[in-house]
């Protein structure tokens, strides 16, 4: 029995052990780290780490032992958190929806700013606690209640659950502004890539709500605003980039919005939708609305092919406003307050920004903008990783407070 026991003891190391290598030699070969990029081997080596989490995730997927987002989610989750002695946090819910609170320790008769954090991950990871170093650092360095909202992700609650979630708890807590001292007249909503997407939705759907606390600002970090076009200058320079690459953008896109990969063909060849709907939305998202010198590093405009009316009829949710926030009309987004839009260089989803900044300021919303040339998607998640850190989130970090601070 012993003897069955090694044997399968050490198939099982091998095969380990061939993943791992399998992982890291792929990663070589496709994965691209630019050069003003600082700490190249250190961006690798986490790109490594979070691709061997998706290889493992997927292979526990195919054994029906769990899915990928719940082993990568699981795995993310299990460090503890570090607690800051000058802030005060507190887990609890509004009705179903998890959230935590942080607030300054010193007590103050003053008011303070309030912001609602909404994560991101596509949807499939990012939790509550991947982002508690960021909402505990905003929370003290900005002097701001802030509430970070744990919304239902993959794989059984896909497009609009999140959303949805996000913006019940954001009327729960603009309804109950007095309990947690907050300003309501400096009441931010916040998030970076889906959650930076969820906060323009939710921002957009409270316009008309004259029974609600005006929001102040959002803030948006290398947000997901539009799901039509993926053969933007950003996403073609930017595609073998970490630590958002094509496949793992092309699985958050697909499963999030629920919709067979086998798609992903006709989506890259622009074939999902109809001339009709690239002719009106190209005022909005038309490379002509992208600054040229963004255009330099390996573009090459590719026209759509001709329709594929069964792709159209599957994938026509990315035209939902709620999914693709960018293209919202014109009444609606010209009454959205005062913006901070934070886009980084070497990002698939770096022209979302650059296209949402314009079509805001077109319409006189006031916007502040920075750029990150050494920024990567997903950097502001390493500010508390210790080792891969990267000097980038603390200046993120730091726009955002010296932002908030302003208002």
């Amino acid at each position: 029995m012993w003897v069955l026991a090694l044997i399968f003891l050490a198939a099982d190391c091998v095969f380990s052990l061939g993943v791992t290598l399998w992982v890291i030699c792929s990663q070589f070969f496709i994965v691209h780290i630019p050069a003003a990029i600082g700490h190249p081997v250190k961006l690798r080596v986490l790109h490594c780490i979070f691709q061997l989490l998706v290889t493992w995730g997927m292979i526990f997927e195919k054994l029906r032992i769990c899915s990928m987002p719940q082993f990568i989610r699981f795995v993310h989750d299990l460090p503890p958190l570090k607690y800051d002695p000058d802030v005060v946090v507190t887990d609890f819910r509004f009705g179903t929806i998890p959230v935590k609170l942080y607030q300054p320790k010193a007590s103050t008769c003053t008011l303070k700013p309030g912001i609602v954090y909404y994560h991101g991950g596509g949807g499939a990871v990012g939790s509550l606690k991947t982002h508690h170093g960021i909402c505990s650092r905003l929370c003290k360095e900005s002097d701001s209640v802030v509430l970070a909202v744990g919304y239902r992700q993959l794989p059984k609650h896909k497009f609009p659950v999140p959303i949805r979630d996000c913006l019940v708890a954001t009327i729960h807590f603009l309804k109950s502004l007095d309990a947690y001292g907050v300003d309501p007249a400096r009441v931010v909503v916040c998030g970076d890539s889906l959650g930076g997407g969820i906060a323009t939705v939710v921002c957009q759907k409270l316009v008309d709500r004259p029974d609600l606390p005006r929001i102040r600002a959002q803030i948006l970090i290398y947000a997901s605003l539009q799901a039509l076009d993926i053969q933007t200058p950003s996403f073609q320079q930017s595609k073998n980039i970490p630590l958002l690459n094509w496949s793992f953008a092309c699985y958050c896109f697909s499963q999030y919005l629920d919709f067979s990969s086998s798609w992903q063909e006709v989506i890259m060849k622009g074939a999902h939708l109809p001339a009709k709907v690239w002719e009106k939305y190209r005022k909005w998202l038309g490379p002509e609305n992208i600054p040229e010198r963004f255009k330099k590093r390996g573009y090459r405009p590719i026209p759509p092919e001709p329709v594929n009316e069964a792709a159209y009829l599957e994938v026509s949710v990315v035209l939902d406003v709620m999914c693709s926030p960018l293209i919202a009309e014109d009444d609606v987004v010209s009454q959205l307050p005062e913006t901070c839009i934070v886009s980084c260089e070497y990002d698939a989803l770096r022209d979302d920004s650059l296209l949402y900044k314009k079509r805001l300021e077109d319409l006189g919303v006031p916007v502040t903008w920075h750029h990150m040339k050494d920024g990567f998607h997903g950097v502001l998640t390493t500010i508390d990783m210790s080792f891969f850190h990267f000097p980038c989130s603390t200046r993120i970090l730091n726009a955002l407070v010296h932002f908030i601070k302003g208002l």
